[in-house]
């Protein structure tokens, strides 16, 4: 019996889908629950398992198509006996992956069958590629993702690893170099197609900048209070929830206490309306191997610290797996962004779209700053709110970044339900 290989059904707000990469070839055998191919939509990239156990017999879209929900990408027959994968090169592969194939064929040839070719995510693949790694070094990378999968950061590190060995040959030959260096010099380009993802993020990036009219705010605050009460309650925390007491949490709080005493920080525009929303969706900016993502902590304020811990570490677990829902990363009335985690000293966040507002924080560093006239070294962390002029004046943003700064700077244990 034939049976049809679907698109997931995609939500309202995904048009189209990319296929990334099959895993499978025509006339190979396929179990029930295997992944076929990697979706990537401009969201998260999804898994599309076998309906059916039996050989694939027809791949109608190839690497690189573009779908919408539900076409037909492929066929299985239930009833065919098919073979096992091997290291092959057919037309369903994109053109830098059957090259890859090639060329490491009869590389690989002696080696056991059940050791297989390594399974890169799509980020890697990409990395692996702009390197011009070949199967065997890729084969030596070890993968950290799921089931040994090969993740953006192992091939990183492999790549660092290599240079670092590099450098250090060139600095043994440095004067033979520089002497031929106008001969050797290589002045080469790579053109690499964006990601669904990196397109919707440039186009939602041009989108609020274009259509909102976006001011920042800044402020300063003194962690001090916070420091003090994670450094009390951070072991017995984790004790009793199993999730470490991170800073996130406390400012998603300081967050929604502002946006309840201004809710036009909340709000949003819709043609000529303001939509003003009575829950809080707050959006955290996560980074991940295909970029940043924004997943949604809902009804915030009805969430306690643990809550809001064990969310963000599950979506951080999740983001770099690239195992986001879409209706995860859909919605939210008010983002956090945090440059701190990189080093970011001071920058301007711009709006996620339809929100009109979002919270930048930034590394925290001893400071000296002046209390009762006297220069005290205190830790401080600079904020950075923008907000949409359109509809949330400079008074009201500017004492929203209060209220969340005096939010820090005075919390109680018993609000914060440590």
């Amino acid at each position: 019996m034939l049976v049809d290989v679907k698109v997931p059904v995609l939500s309202e707000s995904v048009a189209e889908a990319t296929l990334v990469s099959w895993h499978k070839k025509q006339g190979e055998q396929v179990d029930r629950g295997e992944n076929l191919i990697d979706v990537e939509t401009d969201k998260v990239v999804l898994e599309l398992p076998a309906p059916k156990a039996g050989v694939l017999t027809k791949i109608i879209k190839h690497d690189g198509a573009n779908v919408v929900s539900d076409e037909v990408i492929a066929t299985i027959d239930t009833e065919a006996k098919g073979v096992v994968a091997e290291t092959a090169v057919d037309e369903s592969q994109s053109p830098e992956l059957k090259a890859v194939n090639a060329t490491t064929k009869e590389k690989i040839e002696d080696k056991p069958i059940d050791q297989g070719e390594p399974v890169l995510m799509p980020a890697a693949r990409h990395l692996a590629q702009e390197n011009n790694l070949n199967m065997t070094e890729i084969s030596t990378i070890k993968g950290s993702g799921r089931d040994g999968r090969i993740a953006k950061e192992d091939v990183l590190s492999y790549v660092q690893g290599k240079s670092s060995m590099s450098s250090t040959s060139t600095d043994q030959v440095i004067s033979e170099t520089v002497a031929s260096a106008p001969e050797m010099a290589s002045r080469t380009e790579r053109r690499v197609a964006m990601s669904r993802l990196r397109m919707r993020i440039a186009e939602r990036l041009v989108q609020s900048q274009s259509t909102a009219a976006i001011l920042t705010t800044f402020n300063e605050v003194n962690m001090q209070a916070i420091i003090s009460l994670r450094t009390r309650y951070k072991v017995e925390f984790e004790k009793q929830h199993g999730v470490k007491l991170g800073f996130t949490s406390f400012f998603v709080k300081a967050v929604v206490a502002a946006l309840k005493k201004y809710p036009i920080i909340n709000a949003s525009v819709d043609g000529n309306d303001i939509v003003y929303h009575d829950f809080y969706d707050i959006g955290i900016a996560v980074g991940s191997p295909r970029g940043l993502v924004v997943p949604i902590i809902r009804d915030a304020d009805r969430l306690s610290l643990a809550e809001i811990e064990m969310q963000i570490a599950d979506f951080a677990g999740r983001a770099k797996n690239g195992k986001l829902t879409i209706d995860e990363l859909t919605g939210g009335t008010f983002s956090i962004t945090n440059g701190g985690v990189f080093g970011s000293m001071l920058s301007t966040p711009i709006i996620n779209p339809p929100q009109s507002a979002i919270l930048g924080i930034h590394a925290t560093k001893d400071r000296p700053v002046v209390e009762n006239g006297q220069v005290v070294i205190r830790p401080m962390n600079y904020l950075a709110f923008s907000y949409d002029h359109r509809i949330i004046d400079g008074q009201e943003a500017v004492l929203s970044l209060v209220a969340i700064k005096e939010a820090l700077e005075y919390p109680m244990s018993p609000l914060y339900e440590v």
